[in-house]
């Protein structure tokens, strides 16, 4: 079965956030670490629960939320940036990622939504 590339993408960017995480707790920074965790790892969860949607109503709304936790994501990736916990290129390579993502899953919603009307 193929996979789909906002499931992969999504699946992608929680490992890499998982590999942050852990170097921020080996850096003693447990709440932000925490807080970005969740939100990366919600992201791929949710895009998971829309591909088992039981409607296309039900499908949109997963991707909505897996849209705000790549919004989430990026703010406390932003903070740990602002606050010297990541260096600048892990924040440039992460914050493109969930941008990618973030259009991707956007440009499935209003392709959704299209044929919804037709």
């Amino acid at each position: 079965m193929k996979d789909n590339i906002h499931k992969s993408k999504s699946y992608q960017f929680a490992l890499q956030i998982i590999g942050v995480c852990r170097k921020l707790q080996d850096q003693k920074e447990f709440i932000l670490s925490k807080k970005l965790l969740r939100s990366a790892t919600s992201v791929g969860a949710n895009v998971r629960e829309a591909n088992i949607a039981h409607s296309k109503a039900d499908f949109i709304y997963k991707l909505s939320i897996s849209i705000k936790e790549c919004d989430e994501s990026r703010y406390w990736l932003e903070l740990l940036k602002d606050s010297l916990y990541i260096e600048q290129k892990v924040f440039e390579n992460l914050h493109s990622e969930s941008l990618q993502i973030h259009r991707l899953l956007t440009k499935i919603i209003l392709s959704t939504k299209k044929n919804m009307k037709n």
